[in-house]
């Protein structure tokens, strides 16, 4: 079978370091072609739109969007339009509204629709998910703070409208509680910290429940140096589960249980085709709502401004 010719937009940092090499190693996609308005990949034919690429090489068959969410409905409406698979980097769109609106854009075109939550598919959320499905669960915290700085310097789109500030990595977190535990959670209260200069938030805490009472408490922050901090923790009757390292490892009473390599593009890849392949969609949007909802229940804070 010939490989599903693929197009990127957006050329970026998760581009290069992410994106270009999961897709060198996977037999069943040939980047074909880039649409950006700064980045070009080496030997690939590149263009200023999405538009512009279409009509050029009208032989694409998927289109992985990578541009700020802010600007990914549009792109995305083209490549469906056309025809095309749609790959969504993460978060998949703006708005709950708009991602809703490509999904049934894609069914009415017969093509698929791909939200690609990229944190679920680190090494040792498969096994956390099976010990909280096994054992009765307590009560869960997850603590996700990072070094903005360090992760996006200087991306002024992070911090503009529908940037989702620290909800960028934090939105990561909720893809994992999303799908490691057995019954959904909402939101009950939340408090969102944003500088004084800014239009997203630099850290937030959050408290979820769900119909059977159970207590999860999140803490997303901007503002960490020295060693980084992507933990989910879960009290069980099992034992004390810890999933570390962003889902790299697992802790099940302090012991390691469970670690291996990073696969999270090359896995992700693997998943678009499958779905490709079986004319189905995948598109999750339940860590989105999760934001959304913090932004409408959220109290607002202001802190001292930030500077890169």
């Amino acid at each position: 079978m010939a490989p599903i010719r693929l197009a990127i937009v957006g050329v970026g940092k998760i581009v290069r370091d992410q994106h270009l090499p999961a897709v060198a190693t996977d037999p069943d996609f040939e980047l074909v072609a880039t649409a950006s308005r700064h980045g070009t990949v080496e030997g690939i034919p590149a263009f200023r739109s999405i538009e512009e690429m279409l009509a050029a090489q009208p032989g694409i068959d998927a289109v992985a969007l990578c541009m700020p969410p802010q600007f990914r409905y549009a792109a995305a409406l083209s490549a469906l339009e056309a025809g095309k698979h749609v790959f969504l980097e993460k978060p998949p769109g703006a708005t709950i509204s708009e991602v809703e609106d490509l999904k049934r854009i894609a069914a009415e075109n017969g093509v698929s629709l791909f939200a690609s939550w990229h944190s679920r598919h680190a090494p040792a959320v498969g096994r956390a998910k099976a010990f909280l499905a096994a054992s009765p669960v307590r009560s869960v915290a997850v603590t996700w703070k990072e070094d903005v700085r360090h992760w996006h310097p200087n991306q002024a789109w992070i911090w503009e409208p529908g940037g989702l500030g620290v909800f960028d990595p934090g939105i990561n977190a909720l893809s994992i509680v999303t799908h490691i535990l057995p019954k959904p959670v909402f939101l009950t209260a939340a408090t969102l910290e944003f500088p004084e200069n800014r239009d997203a938030p630099i850290a937030a805490a959050l408290s979820f429940s769900n119909a059977g009472g159970l207590s999860v408490e999140a803490v997303f922050d901007w503002r960490q140096t020295g060693r980084q901090s992507w933990d989910i923790e879960a009290e069980t009757e099992a034992g004390a589960m810890r999933l570390a390292d962003g889902g790299a490892r697992l802790f099940i009473d302090g012991a390691l249980a469970f670690e291996a390599p990073e696969r999270e593009y090359p896995t992700l890849y693997r998943r678009f085709a499958e779905i490709i392949a079986s004319g189905a969609s995948d598109a999750d949007i339940a860590p989105l709502a999760h934001v959304a909802d913090a932004f409408m229940l959220g109290r607002r804070k202001v802190v001292e401004a930030f500077h890169d």
